[in-house]
């Protein structure tokens, strides 16, 4: 990701692959505004640090909410990870997130586990 030219190339021909790509941990570490203009991606992944508290810290809420619109605004589709209660997920889909992961759901679980989950799920509801 430190050459953009060459990432920006990369990432192009993997689209044309029919790759989809997404930025994992949008927010922080080495995540750029930058990234956004120039890489041909797909799914904006907000990091779990800015979805936990978000319901008590106002600030969380606005990165959130700012993070979704901007993504929106560069047609990307959003996911929000660590997404632990049912007013998280509310407010997520309120700010039209349009996916989600985290503990609300499952913990993560081998592959081989998977398919009894959802079959699990399916017989519940």
């Amino acid at each position: 990701m430190i050459d953009v030219q060459r990432a920006t190339q990369a990432l192009k021909e993997l689209k044309r692959l029919g790759v989809h790509v997404a930025i994992d941990d949008f927010g922080t570490g080495y995540s750029s505004l930058y990234y956004l203009k120039e890489f041909p991606l797909n799914r904006l992944k907000i990091d779990r640090s800015f979805v936990r508290d978000m319901i008590e810290q106002p600030s969380n809420q606005a990165i959130v909410s700012t993070i979704i619109s901007m993504a929106h605004h560069l047609q990307l589709h959003v996911i929000a990870e660590g997404v632990e209660t049912k007013e998280e997920l509310a407010f997520l889909q309120e700010h039209l997130c349009e996916e989600v992961q985290g503990y609300l759901f499952s913990k993560p679980l081998p592959s081989e586990d998977v398919a009894f989950y959802l079959q699990a799920q399916k017989g519940a509801s």
